[in-house]
């Protein structure tokens, strides 16, 4: 008996998601492409008899495992990523997310969708609620990434009117933490490479931009209370951590945390750059007694640590 479906389960935040849910005692199944996945995300869970990985793309990959959870976390989630393949991106939050919202529906499942604080583009609200709909540019170098979580929202929505389906929502916020792809071009992750191999720090404008940071680890407790809240738990719900930085004060503290003097290199703004991004979090806090508890500090410091095992900078292992 299969307890949970997790699609993208080799990527950064799927992984630990099927790390909680072995913890947990669960039987699980993963899904991936292994487009932006790795299987060593997956390292000890494919040593676990109550895990195994099926390869493929969810457009094609036949009938889905039945099981009483899906958690649909598959699709491209940085701008690196999913400007590569626009397209597939599209398609896997679209096409895709109706392929998982149909299992579900078969096995009279529920469905928690991982959606994205991107579906408020670049807002005129701060911090941003969940009843705020967003200043989006449908057409931007981010639209693949923006409008297909949106209409993954809308569809989501949808099957929850026309069949019932118990399917949650969750309006993720910038998140952070060992098993991040030190090429996918987040700021985090580009800070601390930069960082350990001695480079100046990239800045667009003057760094200005404002974000805030979850650590891995609390944003998987957040999923697995909205997964295991009562079905009348508001939904979209937001998920991530209100304190918010500079993108600058970000490299800043980095700089600290390694140890060097902070050098930055200015680049101009990106296209449909948000200025502001952070998440109001009071109906999370109401409905699940959930906020972040792993300090911005604390969490880096583990995440530098991570990327000096995978020998950039010239430590650790290679």
């Amino acid at each position: 008996m299969v307890d949970a479906v997790v699609t993208g389960a080799a990527g950064f935040l799927g992984s630990h998601v099927v790390d909680r849910l072995l913890a947990d005692g669960a039987t699980v199944v993963g899904l991936d492409n292994l487009s932006t996945g790795r299987r060593s995300n997956l390292r000890e869970p494919l040593e676990s008899s109550r895990f195994r990985l099926r390869r493929g793309d969810l457009l094609r990959a036949g009938p889905m495992p039945r099981a009483p959870r899906y958690f649909h976390l598959a699709s491209p989630a940085s701008p690196v990523a999913y400007q590569r393949d626009p397209i597939g991106t599209l398609l896997v939050n679209s096409a895709g997310t109706r392929a998982v919202l149909e299992a579900a529906r078969r096995a009279d499942a529920r469905v928690l969708l991982a959606s994205t604080s991107e579906v408020y583009g670049d807002p005129e609200v701060h911090p941003q609620p969940e009843r705020y709909w967003g200043h989006v540019n449908p057409v931007g170098p981010r639209s693949c990434y923006d409008e297909g979580k949106r209409f993954a929202e809308a569809l989501a929505a949808a099957y929850r009117r026309r069949y019932g389906l118990d399917v949650r929502t969750a309006r993720i916020f910038n998140t952070y933490g060992p098993r991040m792809d030190p090429q996918d071009g987040r700021v985090v992750s580009n800070f601390i490479v930069q960082g350990l191999r001695k480079q100046p720090f990239t800045l667009y404008g003057r760094g200005a931009q404002v974000r805030s940071f979850c650590y891995v680890s609390d944003l998987v407790e957040g999923l697995a209370r909205l997964m295991e809240a009562d079905p009348k738990v508001p939904t979209p719900l937001n998920l991530g951590n209100p304190r918010a930085f500079t993108v600058r004060q970000t490299a800043e503290l980095i700089a600290r945390i390694l140890g060097i003097p902070p050098r930055f290199e200015f680049r101009p703004l990106p296209e449909d750059d948000p200025r502001r991004r952070s998440p109001d979090i009071r109906l999370a806090r109401r409905h699940l007694g959930w906020r972040p508890r792993v300090s911005f500090e604390t969490g880096l410091k583990r995440t530098v640590a991570h990327f000096r095992s995978l020998g950039i900078g010239g430590e650790g292992a290679s």
